[in-house]
């Protein structure tokens, strides 16, 4: 290869790299506008496998009988918009709640491109699920919506003995992956009727795999895939669920 056409693919690969890294200053100034507006709960900081500490959202509730760590879709913080609503209103039902913050990329990132933090979403999950272990004695529970869904089936299917009991998933588009680990568990797959084409696509593939005792399919009537103005019934088909997957 000669050395003009070396120093054009370094450029590109530098180029392709750069857009495709984690935007941690995004993070912070995320981290620095929510965490002292916190009305449910408190800001707390979970320290990451690489030594990087990032943002939870924690609402214990006493004596709950499930302990849930919620996560978010692309490109958002853990008090955004749905994920801000759904836990306030879990909280309010009884559910010990973390919502963490997620890995993001720039905001001009496609979906695709956030392939690249699943390792260190699977990381901040497994990291989460241990912090919320060391604090209650309640059932783990995984609640994950839209890309987190993605991020949580592919953290389901990389450590088996993963300490959530029910997985909680949430406009998860296309099928679930390979492997069936995950599914293992109680899954509630939940979608708006109304939801994106690829949520809706995959379906019935997703029907087909829920095999467990108590793993269900929901649609929410009227739903899109954010549930706007329909939170409330979303949070109370959750708990309702959970009352018995947990049994």
């Amino acid at each position: 290869m000669k050395p003009a056409m070396r120093i054009a693919l370094g450029a590109l690969l530098f180029t392709a790299t750069a857009l495709q890294a984690q935007d941690y200053e995004r993070e912070k100034r995320w981290a620095d506008e929510v965490a002292p507006g916190v009305v449910v709960g408190d800001a707390v900081w979970i320290e990451a496998s690489s030594g990087r500490k990032f943002l939870g959202l924690y609402a214990p509730v006493k004596d709950a009988k499930a302990a849930l760590v919620i996560v978010h879709g692309i490109g958002v913080h853990p008090d955004h918009g749905l994920i801000g609503i759904l836990r306030s209103k879990l909280t309010d039902l009884g559910l010990t709640t973390l919502s963490i913050q997620m890995p993001v990329l720039g905001a001009d990132a496609k979906g695709e491109d956030y392939s690249a933090v699943f390792p260190d979403a699977i990381d901040r999950i497994a990291r989460a699920g241990a912090w919320l272990r060391e604090r209650t004695p309640a059932t783990l529970v995984l609640v994950t919506h839209s890309m987190g869904s993605a991020m949580g089936n592919a953290y389901l299917e990389a450590k088996p003995a993963a300490p959530f009991g029910p997985w909680v998933c949430l406009g998860r588009s296309g099928a679930f992956l390979p492997g069936g680990v995950a599914l293992r568990r109680a899954v509630l797959d939940v979608e708006g009727e109304r939801d994106l084409p690829a949520v809706l696509a995959g379906a019935p593939s997703r029907m087909a795999a829920l095999a467990a005792p108590r793993s269900r399919q929901l649609a929410i009537s009227g739903a899109d895939h954010f549930y706007a103005r329909q939170e409330g019934e979303l949070a109370a088909a959750i708990a309702d669920w959970l009352k018995g997957a947990l049994r």
